[in-house]
Order: C-alpha cells, then sequence, then structure tokens
C-alpha cells in the first residue's frame, strides 16, 4: 500500500481537522474529511479506510464531560466497527479531544469496546483549574505502541499541550508500562510537578495506548510539532527533528505494512 486512506472524523465543535489532516499528508497519507452523518446514512464506512483520527477541539460544546457526547455515539452505533478495525491492526489515534473520546467510547484502555462495561477512565479538569498552554517535556515509554521505533524508547521530547481537562484518572485501575506511551517529565527528567506537569495527571500521564499497540490517545498536540518553526524555541536551535512528524509517519508506516 503506497498511500493509506485516513479517515478524520468530523462532529460538532471539532476544529483541529484541517492541521491533523495535513499532518497526516505530509506523512504520506491520504485523507477526508467525514462527518459522523456520513457514516450514520452508510454514504461512508470505515471500513473503506486504512486510519481513523479523532482530532482536537470541543466536539458537542464539551457538554455533559469533554468528548462524553461523540464517545457516546461511538460506543452506542460503532462498537462492531471499531473492534473490527483494531481487530485488524489498523491504527485509531486520538489527539486531546479526540483521546477523551477513545476513553468515554470505552476503546481505550482496552482497545475493544464492551458496551455492557464500565468506563475504566477519565479525563477531567486540569489540577490548576486552568486551561494550559504550554511546550512541556514528555518521556518516550518502552510502551506497546506500534508508531515509535525504539530508538526513540526512553528519549525526552517536546509537545504542546492545549488542554482544560486533560488530567487521566484511573480510579482501582493501574495502567501497565507496557501502555504508557508518554509522560510528562521535569527539567531533570525526574517526576514532574505544576507547570512541567499541566494536568496533574496520573503518575503524569499523558498518552497511552491498547494492549495491542495500534490504539494511541494522546493530550499532547503532535499535528503542532510536524516542522522545526512551530517548536516555541525554534529560533534557539530547537525543534530541529519535529516529535510530532516522528509520531504520523509511525502511524502511517503502519498502515501501510497492514
Amino acid at each position: 500500500m503506497s498511500n493509506p486512506r485516513a479517515l478524520i472524523l468530523m462532529d460538532e465543535g471539532i476544529n483541529c481537522n484541517l492541521e491533523t489532516a495535513h499532518a497526516f499528508e505530509m506523512a504520506g497519507a491520504e485523507t477526508a474529511q467525514v462527518h459522523i452523518s456520513e457514516l450514520d446514512s452508510g454514504q461512508v464506512r470505515l471500513s473503506e479506510f486504512d486510519i481513523l483520527g479523532l482530532s482536537g477541539g470541543f466536539s458537542h460544546g464539551d457538554a455533559i464531560r469533554s468528548g462524553a457526547i461523540l464517545g457516546a455515539k461511538l460506543r452506542e452505533r460503532y462498537a462492531e466497527d471499531l473492534n473490527a478495525f483494531v481487530a485488524l491492526g489498523k491504527p485509531v489515534v486520538g489527539i486531546c479531544n479526540g483521546f477523551q473520546v477513545l476513553v468515554e467510547a470505552g476503546v481505550l484502555p482496552t482497545g475493544n469496546i464492551d458496551p455492557s462495561s464500565k468506563k475504566q477512565l477519565s479525563l477531567i479538569h486540569n489540577q490548576s483549574a486552568k486551561f494550559e498552554c504550554r511546550w512541556p517535556q514528555v518521556e518516550v515509554g518502552k510502551s506497546a505502541c506500534k508508531y515509535i521505533t525504539v530508538e526513540y524508547e526512553g528519549t525526552t521530547q517536546s509537545l504542546p499541550v492545549a488542554n482544560g481537562e486533560g488530567r487521566l484518572v484511573a480510579p482501582g485501575l493501574i495502567i501497565p508500562d507496557s501502555q504508557v506511551v508518554l509522560k510528562y517529565v521535569g527539567p531533570d527528567g525526574g517526576a514532574a510537578s505544576y507547570p512541567d506537569d499541566p494536568n496533574g495527571s496520573l503518575g503524569g500521564i499523558t498518552a497511552i495506548c491498547d494492549p495491542s499497540g495500534v490504539v494511541l490517545g494522546m493530550m499532547p498536540h503532535p499535528e503542532r510539532a510536524i516542522i522545526t518553526e512551530q517548536h516555541e524555541g525554534w529560533r534557539r536551535g530547537n525543534g530541529q527533528n519535529p516529535f510530532g512528524a516522528v509520531i504520523f509517519r509511525g502511524i502511517v508506516d503502519h498502515a501501510r505494512s497492514i
């Protein structure tokens, strides 16, 4: 497969779809902006695509909770389709609000929607009770994620965040290291406290995958870190190997390999 096809899911309030599509296209994918109503009508089918991308924004105005309404739509209408998509090893990627949607739908942390099971994770208001927008440092874990090569494991990277509800909590659940893709770290590489951890997440976790490594949910915005000039410190020589571009290339390369 030379050019995997990525479905960028649209619904009310999503606003990072064009940037996300551009990042996928720079990585070698073809993209289509698909409103969920087109899936509902059968005009478009998820199975026609190789990648599912859920971008950032404020789906349905974050009414009830961030991602709750769109997540419920996916859980109630597309559990079978999404489960089949993941079972084939096709990438499912949720960024910021998209991560919140995957959690609300129940795709994460297991990679399989079970309509009879309860939600295991939540992304709630930041401990600061403020919208946080900055470039924190993240450590790349030795996880099952299919999109980040071994050479990056254990490295510290910089990715931008912009969210008000990015605090990951999982009452009664231990997230295994194999599913922790990124976590915030302090300037010395140790555990991060505010503002280096802008959310107050459990263990500083800011990106996780399912056990198979094909479902990725992350609060940082990799689509805002695909060229050097996007980095806040690019004039000082930072951002020479934009980590967002690394992630998107990894996703597209994996889709191409299936």
